[in-house]
């Protein structure tokens, strides 16, 4: 498969699952373009491999992360200018969706990203934990550390901070 068939095929399920990982629909674009332009450079030796999407997911995962560790990603995300009218029903819905997503973006980076890869992605313990390059009983702790914690958080009505602390 070369590079152009693969981006072709896989772009939008890498930034549907970049999306999830980030919150941010135009941060999840840059991620998998940044990865993307990598992994092209790359693409002879990650084409040999037996997987070149789990090599291609690993690579958005610590991207991610990276872009997290550096304190120069100082970018505040912002609702849309125009959001669109909904009828109540699906106002109720988005509502309800909208305060479980930010319960699990409250969570840690690699417990967020276990439960991102399990729930969103339908991926199984064995193929987390070839992406994230750890054993599959650490995926197994991470996803119960992360559900314990949502399960208490959305309980107990605790308010929901983001990842640079301020109040959502």
């Amino acid at each position: 498969m070369t590079f152009e068939e693969y981006a072709f095929a896989r772009t939008a399920a890498l930034v549907r699952f970049a999306r999830l990982l980030t919150g941010d629909e135009h941060r999840a674009e840059d991620l998998v373009q940044d990865v993307l332009a990598r992994a092209y450079a790359r693409w002879g030796r990650i084409s040999r491999t037996d997987r070149p999407d789990v090599y291609v997911r690993r690579m958005l995962v610590n991207a991610h992360h990276s872009w997290w560790r550096r304190r120069s990603s100082g970018e505040v995300s912002v609702a849309a200018p125009g959001e669109r009218p909904t009828t109540t029903d699906e106002a109720a819905e988005v509502a309800e969706r909208d305060a479980l997503w930010r319960l699990v973006r409250a969570l840690p980076a690699r417990q967020r990203t276990v439960i991102v890869l399990r729930y969103y992605e339908d991926l199984d313990d064995a193929r987390i934990a070839e992406i994230l390059d750890c054993s599959t009983g650490t995926v197994r702790t991470h996803a119960k550390r992360a559900l314990t914690a949502l399960r208490e958080r959305q309980g107990a009505g605790v308010p929901v901070t983001t990842p640079t602390g301020g109040f959502r």
